[in-house]
């Protein structure tokens, strides 16, 4: 298993403090705030270890302040609802004695029922596209100073874009965009660990697509950046260290804000996840 799995791993086995308050921590690699995706899959931990025998099917996240990375984040847990067929859980994240993040989260046992879903776009596999590997080194000398650093830092998750022209030529485009991504190392067979993986992998790239209808792509040093609220419905059962499409279109920004959409399909054609999120899309203002 990588070390970046690991430390992925890590930061997700929260500290129990008393009943329903744990401790996360961050990773100490030099980021400013505290990774959106992070906090998702810290708190969606919290709520799991307070429910038995059921299984998240959807969270609703808002973020309210920036995180530190330089001090733990306290995650309390309030036990909404026991109900006969669903589990309700708040989480609340706290920093500094205030409130940075809120999420509440709904659990469901296995059940019959209807089914349908979306079709799976037909896109290359992830075998036939170049790993990030190869795409740093064909790509390096023509790469910008900005992106270096996000190429090569070792990270959790690989990513594989169905199509990487625009991040060598950014220019204005239908605000979509689809890649692979799974977990760089073999995880445990714990379905809740996974949900919590795709929580924190689900936050990468969303907001970037927002950025494709403007030309714009999520290393430029002169845009701001921030995540709003962030809402992730499971479908059906999944594993984060086998390959999974995410398919991300955003059909709306405004205000200062964008929205975006995704779906997650594993390789066999099944919808695994949808999500949704709007967050902070604005050129930085001079101070």
């Amino acid at each position: 298993m990588g070390s970046a799995v690991e430390q992925l791993l890590s930061i997700l086995d929260l500290e129990p403090l008393e009943h329903n308050l744990f401790r996360g921590r961050s990773p100490q690699d030099g980021w400013q705030r505290v990774f959106g995706g992070q906090v998702i899959g810290q708190a969606l931990v919290a709520a799991s270890r307070t429910v038995e025998g059921r299984a998240a099917h959807s969270l609703h996240a808002y973020f309210m302040r920036p995180g530190d990375p330089k001090v733990p984040i306290i995650y309390e847990v309030d036990r909404i609802r026991d109900g006969r067929s669903y589990t309700t859980r708040r989480v609340v994240g706290i920093q500094h004695g205030h409130a940075i993040f809120s999420m509440a989260a709904s659990f469901h046992g296995e059940e019959e029922g209807f089914q349908h879903q979306s079709e799976m776009p037909d896109v290359p596999p992830p075998e036939n596209l170049p790993s990030e590997g190869e795409l740093a080194r064909a790509f390096k000398d023509r790469m910008p100073d900005y992106m270096r650093p996000y190429w090569e830092r070792e990270r959790p998750i690989e990513i594989r874009p169905v199509d990487i022209s625009r991040y060598m030529n950014p220019k204005p485009a239908e605000a979509k965009q689809t890649v692979w991504m799974r977990a760089t190392g073999k995880l445990p067979d714990d379905p809740a660990l996974h949900q919590c993986v795709l929580a924190y992998a689900s936050d990468l790239l969303l907001l970037d697509t927002a950025l494709i209808a403007h030309g714009r792509i999520l290393f430029d040093p002169k845009l701001l950046l921030a995540s709003l609220d962030h809402a992730l419905w499971f479908h059906r059962p999944f594993r984060t260290d086998e390959w999974f499409l995410y398919t991300q279109d955003s059909p709306s920004a405004s205000g200062g804000r964008g929205f975006c959409r995704g779906s997650i399909f594993r390789p066999d054609g099944e919808l695994v996840a949808s999500v949704a999120q709007e967050g902070v899309i604005r050129e930085k203002r001079s101070s």
